[in-house]
């Protein structure tokens, strides 16, 4: 099975600069990166993702601060790209769905650091529950807002599965463009190969402790992963998920209620846990990722990821569209 890199198709490209809010453990950042952009600084406020940025990029401008008390001034007409994963639960069908009512909802304060900022475009994923009909004034409104900055921008679900991510994850991204340039952009088409199964891409690290039943395990392991949850600081915990999500997994052949420390030893019998590792590899990362904190620390910042290769995806055609614009302008 061809597994896709997410560095393939944008490497050597001209870089742009980019500026990440929310940036979690780098999952968007990541795939951005490689998609041709440079990070001017991630801004990040919980100290285990803050750490695991700095773990695995030590040449990233990683700021730790909270966005809403953050200015952008000092990057106005610096940045190409305006990226950010903001909080999920205002919107997840898992919570309240309380949308601009909840705390946590961080629209306003991205909308003020793009009107600080002014970048080229802008880049902002959430789950799927925000395309809910309960939720059309608020997106319109956004878009009205974002109108008023000088940008033309639409919302867009996708699923992580379409881009090689052995995992039904179905993700919605928010892109914008200045008005003058939005005509260059379009929105990537899925990846004409199947993804890996949950077999295939955790068979190497289930036999790391000579597990004599993996070869049987990961020839039943045979479909895509369902959805990783557990991300939640309010819910969420060392497991992968409610019941429905852990019966999803047992068809799998795996044991949800719980993260194994390590992979099975040799003699072992019964359905394995995941390791962080592996749930990783399940979101899209690649193996060299690591992880800052303890277990449960480690699984929310991988379940609260935006997988690299969508963002690569996604930022690929935003680059682009830039390039594109960059040459038209030049041309004039």
């Amino acid at each position: 099975m061809k597994v896709i890199k997410i560095n393939d198709e944008y490497s050597g490209r001209r870089e742009y600069t980019s500026l990440e809010l929310c940036a979690g453990a780098g999952g968007q950042a990541l795939g951005v990166e490689q998609a041709g952009f440079h990070h001017l600084a991630l801004i990040e406020y919980d100290g285990h993702a803050v750490n695991t940025l700095r773990l695995n990029r030590p040449n990233w401008n990683v700021v730790q601060a909270d966005i809403t008390k953050w200015s952008g001034v000092d990057y106005r007409h610096k940045v190409d790209l305006l990226a950010g994963g903001l909080p999920c639960p205002p919107f997840s069908k898992a919570g309240k769905q309380l949308g601009s009512d909840d705390e946590r909802n961080l629209f306003p304060a991205a909308l003020r650091v793009v009107d600080e900022i002014q970048p080229r475009a802008i880049m902002i994923e959430n789950v799927r529950g925000i395309l809910d009909n309960m939720f059309q004034d608020f997106r319109l409104d956004f878009q009205n807002q974002v109108g008023a900055l000088g940008y033309k921008g639409d919302w867009k679900i996708y699923n992580a599965c379409d881009f090689g991510v052995p995992q039904l994850r179905p993700r919605v991204t928010f892109v914008a463009l200045r008005k003058d340039e939005w005509k260059h952009f379009t929105w990537p088409t899925r990846i004409m190969v199947q993804s890996p199964t949950v077999g295939e891409t955790l068979k190497k690290l289930m036999m790391e402790n000579g597990w004599k039943g993996c070869l049987d395990w990961a020839r039943r392991a045979n479909e895509i992963a369902p959805t990783l949850v557990g991300g939640s600081k309010k819910h969420g915990g060392p497991d992968l998920g409610p019941t429905r999500a852990r019966l999803a997994w047992a068809k799998l052949g795996v044991d949800g209620l719980g993260l194994a420390n390590a992979a099975p030893g040799p003699d072992f019998v019964g359905m394995p846990r995941l390791t962080v590792a592996m749930t990783a590899l399940i979101q899209g990362f690649p193996a060299s990722w690591q992880f800052s904190g303890k277990k449960t620390a480690a699984y929310r910042q991988v379940g609260n990821a935006f997988p690299p290769p969508v963002a690569c995806a996604i930022a690929g055609e935003i680059h682009r569209a830039l390039a594109l614009a960059t040459k038209q302008m030049q041309a004039a």
